[in-house]
């Protein structure tokens, strides 16, 4: 099979996390919540993750570092903290329904920087137009999951530090990917990501990086922490206050190693690669005229296309039935595609990792090739 469906998930996740999954299924249990070896192991282990995240973050405690079962929900908790109903919320026109959807069970309706696909000048142009306006939170997503177009975070949120204006940042697609130092800009209140992506930890994992103290004073969940037990009340310290309940101490494991891997790898190494790919891969293509690729050299790892004439399931199923594991529709993202214009078709969504190969890539382009050709 052709994995390229990463965006998604990550596959095939390097070996010392498989490992560690395992050690941690066998030998951690109890969570720090007893005085016995297992639950030592198990308290050690989630501890040395939070380490290494805050490493590759720059999160100077690592107990700001909280532990969720994925990037959705990190969002909810954030969101939950800091948005209420009748704030101008400003988030870009490539959110994610895990961002769209929490503002609309809020009753909040968020003003869209619907701004064109790869014009980052135009996105910030109107995010200061917002700030002026009086916008009191900005969610931004960093790189669309659809397109792998990535926001102009950087001149942004330099406009919110200045203009004091919290910023939630959604790094499900850049986490191990760019480059996130928090210590850079004042305004970010929260940044949140999967573990299953870019960081190669398993799925049912998740980091919510918290910024702010706010959300650690208004918890989305309250329940069992193993600290304060005596008390009927949340605890309102890091990480305790967001993180109630028996924590997936082996996912955690495994995410630790995935962290590692990226940190042994480095960010910058990855994109490089996974760029490369994608413009051999958009070059490939270019003697099929029926196919629209949405590309751009400022791109992380994923490529959406669509092919004239033909639906993009019926292309991604052509592709699953001749090995080649690729995404259909609209992603979870129906605001990426009605910012985009592709709304009405959908795309066939190609993502890369580290263990992508340009043979891969070449042997893909000619599949969906001989696809739209014999179509």
């Amino acid at each position: 099979m052709i994995y390229l469906d990463n965006a998604a998930t990550t596959l095939r996740k390097p070996r010392a996390v498989d490992e560690a999954v395992r050690r941690a299924m066998h030998a951690a249990a109890g969570y720090a919540r007893g005085g016995y070896a297992a639950a030592m192991r198990a308290g050690e282990t989630v501890y040395a993750c939070r380490e290494q995240a805050a490493a590759l973050f720059g999160v100077r405690d690592p107990a700001r570092v909280v532990f969720t079962m994925n990037a959705t929900h990190a969002l909810n908790l954030a969101i939950h903290a800091l948005a209420r109903p009748g704030m101008r919320i400003a988030v870009s026109g490539y959110e994610h329904n895990a961002v769209i959807r929490p503002l609309a069970l809020r009753g909040i309706d968020p003003v869209v920087l619907d701004t064109p696909l790869w014009d980052c000048a135009a996105m910030a142009g109107r995010a200061k137009r917002e700030v002026a306006e009086g916008a009191q939170l900005f969610i931004l997503n960093h790189v669309s999951n659809v397109f792998g177009f990535a926001a102009p975070v950087e001149e942004i949120a330099s406009l919110l530090d200045e203009a004091g204006v919290p910023l939630i940042l959604d790094a499900s697609q850049s986490a191990g990917i760019l480059e996130i130092d928090v210590q850079r800009h004042p305004c970010l209140a929260a940044v949140c990501m999967p573990g299953h992506k870019g960081l190669y930890g398993p799925q049912g994992t998740g980091i919510l990086l918290v910024l702010d103290d706010r959300i650690a004073r208004r918890p989305l969940l309250a329940g069992g922490t193993g600290s304060r037990s005596e008390d009927m009340r949340q605890p309102d310290f890091l990480p305790d206050a967001l993180e109630s309940g028996t924590p997936n101490v082996p996912g955690i494991a495994g995410l630790a190693e995935g962290i590692a891997f990226v940190r042994a790898a480095g960010v910058e190494n990855i994109l490089a690669h996974e760029r490369r790919l994608v413009g051999e891969f958009a070059r490939a293509l270019e003697k099929e005229r029926r196919i629209e690729c949405f590309a751009h050299p400022s791109q992380t790892g994923v490529l959406s296309l669509r092919v004239r004439g033909a639906s993009s399931e019926g292309i991604a199923q052509a592709l699953a039935r001749r090995g080649v594991a690729v995404r259909a529709g609209l992603h979870c993202a129906p605001l990426a595609h009605r910012t985009a214009g592709t709304e009405r078709t959908g795309t066939v969504r190609f993502s890369f990792a580290h263990d992508s190969t340009a043979e891969q890539t070449e042997r893909a382009a000619e599949i969906l090739c001989e696809t739209v050709k014999n179509l």
